[in-house]
């Protein structure tokens, strides 16, 4: 069958490739054309009659969001996606230079199936409803011939088995819109302590790192610390605080400071004590965010209290089941946090909210009925 002889046929402009001794088409569709070419509801067959994971729905507010909220500027790689029917690639010309650049022709009576990029395909659809000014830009896309249903099985598991996430401290590091994150690259650069001692780019520090922090967790400090919506506006005066709060943080706990000098390393600091965990230093965001409520308190005569505590990895009296778990972790959960940071702001003297008491109360009977 040519094509080229009927009228019922998509036709784009397309390069030509090779993979696997395979041919593959990229092209570039406008956005409005995507719901239309791309529909496809799986909710309903078995995970082994499909190629493709059930779509999250959950995922596409956020997705589309993101669309909307930066038209200038978004970015989405392409869709990867196969051609269930008759196809036809036309050189542009039969000079070798101009062999693979052409047009591809696709019968209307074809089916196209998403491989990689349904969430995309979804917040497109989404988001056109919401800015119809969208419609007439476009997204590459990767096309293949479709080889049947085992084939395209293997493609979407191939194409996310090698997939890996960015960590949480790059994501930040990379993401310039988000004012809490520019805040906490400026504290860091401000406080020689913060500036020697976090690693930007890791999830976790690695036994002998030289370093104390992370980049995520200090950013999850600061949006505990300032009680602020991570995405808003933040004013003169909330900047700061945040620098006055991490000044005098940085001044009053004397081990962080004996690896500055060189008096302790940081493997042994991470070893040893436990104020340099993320579940620590967001319990005191919390106790910081205590003072961007109550500006009237004097922050640094309270803070200077911290250098009294036991931070000791052996302490247990006061760190079990609030900073470390029954089985010796390090814990990490919302619950471990508010604990924790209920004990730092008693141990200084600075009284609990109606919430936190509650917390408080459940806590202790819990853990005196467990060791009864």
């Amino acid at each position: 069958m040519n094509l080229l002889d009927t009228d019922y046929t998509y036709t784009f402009p397309a390069i030509r490739g090779i993979q696997a001794k395979r041919e593959y088409f990229i092209t570039m569709c406008p956005l409005k054309l995507i719901p239309k070419l791309f529909f496809n509801d799986l909710q309903d067959v078995p995970p082994e009659y499909r190629a493709q994971r059930v779509l999250n729905k959950t995922r596409i507010p956020e997705i589309t969001k993101y669309i909307i909220d930066n038209p200038d500027d978004y970015v989405f790689s392409s869709l990867t996606a196969s051609i269930d029917g008759e196809f036809q690639f036309v050189p542009f010309s039969d000079e070798n230079v101009f062999h693979d650049l052409g047009k591809l022709v696709i019968s209307m009576d074809a089916k196209f199936l998403i491989n990689d990029g349904q969430h995309r395909r979804a917040a497109i659809e989404e988001a056109l409803f919401q800015n119809p000014d969208l419609a007439n830009e476009t997204i590459s896309i990767v096309l293949f011939s479709d080889r049947g249903l085992k084939r395209s099985q293997q493609m979407f598991a191939d194409l996310n088995k090698h997939a890996i996430n960015t960590t949480k401290s790059i994501g930040i590091l990379f993401d310039h819109r988000d004012p809490i994150r520019n805040l906490t690259l400026d504290i860091i650069d401000q406080i020689p302590l913060l500036r020697d001692f976090t690693d930007k780019e890791s999830n976790s520090l690695s036994k002998y790192s030289s370093k104390i922090f992370i980049l995520s967790n200090l950013y999850e400090v600061n949006c505990r610390l300032i009680l602020n919506n991570k995405k808003s506006k933040l004013t003169e005066e909330d900047q700061r605080f945040v620098l006055s709060f991490w000044s005098y943080l940085c001044d009053s706990i004397k081990e962080w400071n004996d690896v500055k000098n060189k008096l302790l390393s940081a493997r042994e600091l991470r070893s040893t004590y436990i104020h340099s965990h993320g579940v620590v230093l967001e319990a005191l965001g919390i106790v910081g965010s205590y003072f961007y409520k109550n500006k009237q308190k004097d922050m640094k005569k309270y803070l200077a209290k911290l250098n009294n505590i036991n931070w000791s990895r052996q302490n247990m009296v006061d760190w079990r089941d609030r900073v470390i778990r029954s089985d010796g972790r390090i814990a990490k959960s919302n619950t471990f946090v508010i604990r924790t940071s209920n004990l730092i702001k008693q141990k200084i003297g600075l009284e609990l909210t109606n919430e936190e008491q509650k917390i408080e109360l459940e806590f202790l009977h819990q853990y005196k009925t467990q060791n009864q």
